[in-house]
């Protein structure tokens, strides 16, 4: 790291540029304003990002990998960013028609008595 050795130091690593604090990528806020979006919620870009989009170089970022399914829990790891800062970035592309977020299927309630006595008799047959 180095400094400029004015009295406004600006710190910052030669390889990573400057280094902005996560609550200044999402201007401070603390939650996605848009979407319930659980680590396991699947993320996935929409269309190209458009040449007047002004996007912080995170959120750019989460468009270039999100050209297959990646979730929540995958882009906050990609990006080496909190999960609460990566859920803000998320909301505001979701807010902007950048991507689109798609829950993993899950098992609804429990299987029903039929199925359970099918699979029974098939397992009788084996």
């Amino acid at each position: 790291m180095r400094t400029t050795g004015d009295d406004d130091e600006a710190w910052y690593d030669e390889d990573a540029g400057p280094v902005a604090r996560p609550y200044t990528v999402t201007r401070g806020r603390l939650t996605a304003e848009h979407g319930g979006l659980d680590l396991i919620t699947l993320v996935v870009a929409r269309r190209a990002v458009p040449a007047t989009a002004q996007l912080f170089p995170e959120q750019a970022r989460i468009i270039e990998r999100c050209h297959r399914p990646l979730s929540v829990a995958e882009v906050a790891a990609e990006l080496g960013l909190p999960l609460g800062t990566v859920r803000v970035l998320l909301g505001d592309l979701l807010a902007a028609g950048l991507i689109e977020t798609h829950e993993p299927p899950t098992l609804s309630g429990v299987p029903s008595r039929e199925l359970l006595e099918a699979l029974l008799d098939g397992l009788r047959t084996l």
